[in-house]
């Protein structure tokens, strides 16, 4: 309630001011010590919650899912268990509670991919961003294909190349489009998406369509992406089954899924609609959140906007991946599409911000069109709320050389 003093907690990192994990938050994520076995933890300040410590001496109860080396087995118990571990660790770490909890310092830990990655697909969902590069390649008059404002347009991609944010990318080889014919050649126009990820925290059987609401439900939570892009090898192959290679480089994820729950507060309407759309995709409650989002080359800010900009939510992108019966799956991985707002600060990919390379920006002092090796990306994300922040944590990947 508005004028009360923010719930805080016992961890006093938690109460800082700025801090991505307050008590409000409790992420989920994997982690290990010294070589000790991965296993599930929860943020919370400067430290992570040992969770299956936690399982081990009765303080919670996950059927002993947290032992696990993914979040899984935790996610497929559904809705309920999810509400039940979420109060029982705000209970046990609130400011005031006496329970003496397994905590290891975050800087102590290595962090992991939080889970096995079912599937994944990735959307297309920022009108801003559609526009841009439909300017791009076809001018203003035909920037946003036909369908565009009825559908989410989306890809099937890799879960063999997510990685956990620090895992080094590889500059990817591949054939583009030459004076003469094709070439073979270490990609030259190397690109970020920034995004949002929506994790998958319910199975839905083959041949069922699931609704916009029912797809709220389905959707465990959420963490930043990063879909690597290689603008040349896509610009050859993609016409006319999109793209495959330019893709399947690397997509790396924050190592924290920051829960639908934690996200609750700041829920926010998205872009104005050009069009009704058809009744499937209509929303019963605003699917979007009012959330800070942006990204940075080499620690220097580059753009920042706000998630609600979007056109298309996740639940809206779910209920649609749906509807020729498609089987959904706990751990499938739905990417948001580049985030971009109207402006090219606002801008979440080199693509758009240098208009496909003709305006280069400068980066700590060097010109940049797009990444060069060594070059570091970093994601970043957080939502304020009155005394606290839901923060996502890091997201980064450094470019390392292609290997011919």
């Amino acid at each position: 309630m508005t004028g009360e003093r923010p719930l805080r907690s016992w961890v006093q990192a938690a109460n800082e001011a700025g801090c991505d994990f307050p008590i409000q938050n409790l992420p989920y994520g994997v982690f290990s010590v010294a070589g000790d076995a991965p296993r599930c933890g929860v943020a919370i300040g400067d430290m992570i919650v040992d969770l299956a410590a936690c399982e081990a001496r009765g303080l919670i109860e996950a059927g002993g899912a947290f032992g696990q080396p993914q979040l899984n087995d935790f996610i497929a118990q559904g809705r309920a268990t999810w509400n039940a571990v979420r109060d029982r660790l705000t209970a046990l770490l609130a400011e005031g509670a006496d329970e003496d909890l397994p905590l290891v310092a975050m800087a102590d830990a290595r962090l992991y991919l939080p889970i096995r990655v079912t599937e994944f697909t990735d959307f297309y969902a920022s009108k801003n961003h559609a526009f841009n590069v439909g300017v791009l390649f076809r001018g203003p008059e035909n920037a946003l294909p036909a369908q565009w404002t009825h559908m989410p347009i989306g890809y099937n991609g890799r879960a063999s190349s997510v990685v956990v944010s620090g895992t080094p990318i590889r500059r990817p080889m591949g054939q583009v489009k030459g004076e003469a014919g094709p070439e073979w050649t270490a990609c030259r126009r190397l690109d970020l998406e920034l995004e949002l990820g929506a994790i998958v925290g319910m199975d839905s059987q083959m041949g069922e369509r699931v609704s916009v609401a029912r797809a709220e439900e389905m959707i465990f939570g959420y963490v930043l992406l990063n879909d690597w892009s290689a603008r040349d090898i896509q610009a050859w192959e993609y016409q006319p089954l999109g793209p495959f290679q330019s893709k399947a480089l690397g997509t790396t994820i924050s190592p924290w899924i920051v829960t639908q729950a934690a996200l609750e507060p700041f829920r926010s309407a998205g872009a104005e609609r050009v069009n009704p759309l058809l009744p499937y995709l209509a929303e019963d409650r605003p699917g979007f959140y009012d959330m800070v989002i942006g990204w940075t080359m080499n620690g220097q800010p580059m753009g920042r906007t706000n998630y609600n900009v979007m056109y298309y939510s996740s639940a809206q992108q779910l209920a649609h991946h749906t509807q020729s019966g498609c089987p959904m799956r706990v751990g499938d991985l739905l990417g948001s599409g580049t985030i971009s707002g109207p402006s090219p600060d606002q801008t979440g990919a080199l693509l758009e911000m240098t208009q496909g390379g003709k305006v280069p920006v400068t980066v700590n002092g060097q010109t940049r069109s797009f990444i060069e090796d060594g070059d570091e990306i970093g994601l970043y994300a957080h939502a304020e709320g009155a005394g606290y922040r839901i923060g996502f944590g890091p997201c980064t990947g450094q470019i390392l050389p292609a290997m011919p």
